[in-house]
């Protein structure tokens, strides 16, 4: 039994999945956290939230890595940890920097800390020659409206720091540029108490489908596990509003999207210890990165995944976590693709009806989740306000994604905001 050291998490899916595959490879973990509070308001009312169950939960300033890393290290003296992790972005960077100051496995914290600044992996991947948009990186206002110009409208202006498509806005021309800025500038510290960095991303708008190339990486090696499809609403956001795995692609399609992220993982040195989730565009000119995420895929992506190939990539990032091989053989789960369909408030106001009805008892649904009666709603500008999402699964072929919309229609005829 190995002993990990938690720092931080999200509150959402994956912090109940990564407790559970802990547990159930046979492990336990520390948590570490700045807010007990914060997982404590998540849970379902009468129940415990999954993080609480560590073998310790521990209070320290985990914002102040300086601080932090001494901190750390008299721990490790007591309760030895074999390997440290989180599923928070915001974390990743720390859990990259203690673990090379304990000799724990993992990447080394500069490859981390260039993939989670989306500006770092821009100047990285062009250096290295892997396709990407074009880009410009400024931070004073007429420096961005010159590069703006520069690279022509339409863009996509997007915050260095943020994930969940927070601030991300296509802007075809100044004066939603101007509005754009102003928004990510009224925003200077994130949700997790941490100042953010006024550097502004401005990248060429690239025209085709989206999908994501989730990978392993352990000594050298980047192992593909599949490539997932999105579909993304919300103009001029960039809302995901849903995604199937394995997703519907040539073959060609699908080796190009593999090789290009192979490629951007490669670059940036994460080659040991990841489990990666990177976005790559699939344009006429051929794949180009969006981002590349040094975690498991949220959205729940990474149970897509399992449900059709039966590999469990939260477990898989505990097992490289401790520099172990993580089980990635396939299995026969009777399922052909999975898909997801989240349904994206357009209005604000309280939510008075959703329904779930007979689709919680429906054979081919495999998740339905739905926000309660009497929520806040507010229009969505990111990934962080979805009312809910329906899973459903096809054994035959690659069926699951029109079935979830089906079931979204569904669910939007009884959906009620007032």
């Amino acid at each position: 039994m190995a002993h990990l050291l938690v720092v931080e998490s999200w509150v959402g899916s994956m912090s109940r999945l990564l407790p559970r595959a802990i547990r159930e490879c046979g492990h336990e973990f520390t948590f570490l956290t700045r807010d007990l509070h914060h997982y404590l308001r998540s849970a379902p009312e009468g129940t415990a939230h999954p993080l609480l169950g560590a073998r310790n939960v521990v209070t320290a300033e985990t914002n102040d890595i300086e601080a932090l890393l001494p901190h750390v290290e008299r721990l490790h003296s007591v309760l030895g940890f074999d390997g440290v992790l989180t599923s928070c972005d915001y974390y990743l960077s720390t859990v990259a920097r203690i673990a090379g100051h304990l000799g724990l496995p993992g990447s080394g914290p500069d490859p981390v800390e260039n993939a989670c600044r989306k500006d770092a992996t821009r100047r990285v991947l062009a250096e290295a020659g892997v396709p990407g948009p074009r880009f410009a990186v400024r931070e004073e206002w007429t420096d961005i409206a010159s590069a703006a110009r520069e690279l022509g409208y339409p863009l996509v202006v997007k915050p260095v720091d943020l994930c969940a498509g927070m601030y991300v806005r296509r802007v075809d021309d100044e004066a939603q540029l101007v509005a754009a800025v102003r928004q990510m500038a009224d925003f200077p510290v994130n949700a997790r108490g941490q100042q953010r960095t006024p550097a502004v991303l401005l990248e060429e708008l690239l025209d085709g489908p989206e999908v994501s190339v989730e990978t392993v990486s352990r000594a050298g090696t980047v192992h593909v596990v599949g490539v997932t499809d999105k579909s993304v609403g919300g103009a001029p956001a960039f809302i995901e509003t849903g995604h199937m795995f394995p997703a519907a692609l040539t073959a060609d399609q699908a080796e190009a999207a593999e090789q290009t992220a192979s490629a951007a993982l490669k670059a940036l040195g994460l080659v040991d210890g990841v489990v990666a989730h990177t976005e790559i565009k699939l344009t006429a000119d051929g794949p180009r990165v969006v981002e590349v995420n040094p975690r498991p895929a949220g959205n729940r992506i990474t149970e897509l995944v399992r449900h059709v190939t039966g590999i469990d990539l939260a477990a898989a990032s505990v097992e490289v976590s401790l520099g172990h091989e993580p089980d990635l053989r396939r299995k026969d789960t009777g399922l052909r693709s999975a898909a997801i369909g989240f349904l994206v408030p357009e209005t604000a106001g309280t939510l008075e009806a959703l329904d779930g009805g007979e689709l919680r008892t429906a054979r081919d649904v495999l998740e339905l989740h739905l926000a309660e009666s009497g929520k806040q709603v507010k229009a969505a500008g990111s990934n962080n306000e979805y009312l809910g999402h329906v899973m459903a699964g096809d054994p035959e072929g690659l069926g699951a994604r029109d079935r979830v919309e089906t079931l979204l229609d569904g669910l939007r005829s009884g959906l009620v905001i007032r």
